[in-house]
C-alpha cells in the first residue's frame, strides 16, 4: 500500500458545478437550471468586454451565487413549512412588497389552522427578525465556501454581495449601482433570466429584463439583454449543459491536487450537513468511520481513500428533499418515505456526469442499500452490494444512532 499513488485528477469546475445540481433541487428547479444561468452570465461577461480573468469570477459566481440558501432550511420549514416549495416561489415575484406578501401567506403552510395562527403570532412578535438575516446569511455561507476552495478574492466580494439590487434595496442593502460587482449584477440578471427563458422563451427573458433594469438589475446589461436576447439566449434548450459549462470555464482550468480535493469535498460536506441541525457533523463522522472500518478489514490505501470521499459525499441528495420531512416529528406517510427513498438517487444523479466523480456516486447511491433487499433506491441483496458500499451503510447507520433525531 505505500507505493500507491492517488491518481484522480479532479477540476474545480466538476465539483463545483456538481454541487449546483443540488442547488437545483432545494429551489424546486430542474437540473442544470444553475449551470444554463451560468452560461448566460457568461455569454453576458464576453459581450460587454470582461477579460479571462473578470470571465472566472463571473463563472464561479453563478455557480455558486444560491449555495448557501441550503443552510437553514430548517428553520425556513419551521415558519413557512415546505421550503422548498418556498424558495421555489422566489422566481414568481419581483424582490419588494408583493414577495414579502406571498411569503407571509405560506406562514405555518401545511398545518391545521390553529397552528398556523400560532406561527403566525410568533411570527409577528419575534419571528420576522430571524428571516429579515436569512437572505444576508445565505450570501455569507457561499461566500465562506468559496474562500474553502481557494477562490479568487473577487469571487469572494462578488458573492458576498449576491444579493445586492442595483437601485440599492437587496440584501445587506450597503451598494448599489457600479458599487455592486460585475460578476454579482451579472449573475442576478443571469439567474433570473434562465427561469424567464425557460418557461417563456426569449420574449419572456427580455419582458422580465426591460421591466426590472434600473431596479433590481443593472440597467446597461438588461438593455444588452433586451436588444440581444436572441443571441444570448440561442441554442440553451439543446446544448449539453454539463459539458459546455466544464468547457467553458476561462482560463487555466483549476485541477485539483489529491489533498486539495479532499479538503473541498470535506467543504462541501459540511455545508450539505448544515440543512439540518440533526445532521451538522454527519458525513465528517461517517467518512471517519468507514475509513477506519477499511484499514482494519484490509483495503487498499486508494480504496480506503475512496471510501472516505463516498462518506463525504453520501447525503448530497438530502438537498432534493424537504425539510418538512427531515426534521418532521413524528412518522412518516407513504408519499414522504418515497421522497426519502429518492435521496441516494440523487446523489448519483449529481456526480454521475463527471467521470471523476461518478465512482464516488456509484458507491454512495449503495448506501441505504440493505442486505435482505429491503433497502433503497434499488432494493439490491447480498452480493450485488459491493464490499465499500456495505461498510458505508453501516457507518452511516451507526452514526445515525448516534445523533439526536427529530
Amino acid at each position: 500500500m505505500a507505493g500507491e499513488t492517488d491518481r484522480t485528477r479532479v477540476r474545480l469546475a466538476e465539483l463545483v458545478a456538481a454541487l449546483s445540481l443540488g442547488v437545483d433541487l432545494g429551489f424546486g428547479q430542474p437540473m442544470e437550471h444553475v449551470l444554463r444561468q451560468c452560461l448566460i452570465a457568461l455569454r453576458l461577461a464576453e459581450r460587454i468586454g470582461l477579460d479571462a480573468q473578470a470571465r472566472a469570477g463571473v463563472y464561479y459566481t453563478a455557480l455558486l451565487v444560491n449555495v448557501g440558501c441550503h443552510s437553514d432550511a430548517h428553520e425556513q420549514t419551521k415558519w413557512f413549512g415546505d421550503d422548498i416549495a418556498l424558495k421555489s416561489t422566489k422566481y414568481h415575484h419581483e424582490p419588494g412588497l408583493r414577495a414579502a406578501a406571498a411569503g407571509m401567506r405560506r406562514l405555518g403552510s401545511g398545518n391545521p389552522p390553529l397552528h398556523r395562527f400560532r406561527v403566525g403570532l410568533e411570527f409577528a412578535l419575534s419571528g420576522h427578525r430571524e428571516v429579515d438575516g436569512m437572505i444576508a446569511h445565505h450570501a455569507a455561507i457561499a461566500r465562506t465556501l468559496a474562500e474553502q476552495l481557494a477562490l479568487p478574492d473577487e469571487v469572494l466580494e462578488a458573492l458576498g454581495a449576491a444579493y445586492e439590487q442595483w437601485d440599492g434595496r437587496g440584501w445587506p442593502g450597503e451598494l448599489k449601482g457600479a458599487q455592486v460587482p460585475v460578476a454579482s449584477r451579472l449573475a442576478q440578471l443571469a439567474e433570473f433570466v434562465e427561469v424567464a427563458h425557460r418557461l417563456g422563451g426569449v420574449e419572456a427573458a427580455k419582458t422580465l429584463a426591460r421591466k426590472r433594469g434600473g431596479k433590481q438589475f443593472d440597467p446597461t446589461l438588461a438593455e444588452l439583454m433586451c436588444a440581444e436576447g436572441d443571441m444570448l439566449l440561442s441554442g440553451l434548450e439543446s446544448v449539453a449543459t454539463w459539458d459546455a459549462v466544464i468547457e467553458a470555464e476561462p482560463g487555466l482550468a483549476v485541477v485539483l491536487s489529491a489533498e486539495r480535493f479532499d479538503a473541498a469535498l470535506l467543504a462541501v460536506a459540511k455545508l450539505v450537513d448544515l440543512k439540518s441541525p440533526y445532521t451538522l457533523g454527519h458525513a465528517r463522522a461517517v467518512a471517519d468511520l468507514a475509513a477506519e472500518a477499511g484499514v482494519i478489514l484490509g483495503l487498499s490505501k486508494q480504496a480506503v481513500r475512496t471510501l472516505r470521499r463516498a462518506g463525504l459525499v453520501h447525503h448530497l441528495g438530502r438537498l432534493g428533499v424537504s425539510n418538512s420531512i427531515w426534521d418532521k416529528r413524528g412518522p412518516l406517510g407513504a408519499g414522504e418515505w418515497e421522497r426519502v427513498r429518492l435521496h441516494p438517487y440523487l446523489t448519483e444523479r449529481m456526480l454521475h456526469q463527471s467521470v471523476e466523480l461518478a465512482p464516488l456516486g456509484a458507491l454512495a447511491v449503495q448506501h441505504r442499500e440493505r442486505l435482505d433487499g429491503s433497502g433503497y433506491p434499488r432494493a439490491l441483496s447480498g452480493a450485488a452490494i459491493s464490499r465499500p458500499a456495505r461498510i458505508l451503510a453501516a457507518a452511516d447507520a451507526y452514526q445515525a444512532m448516534r445523533e439526536p433525531r427529530p
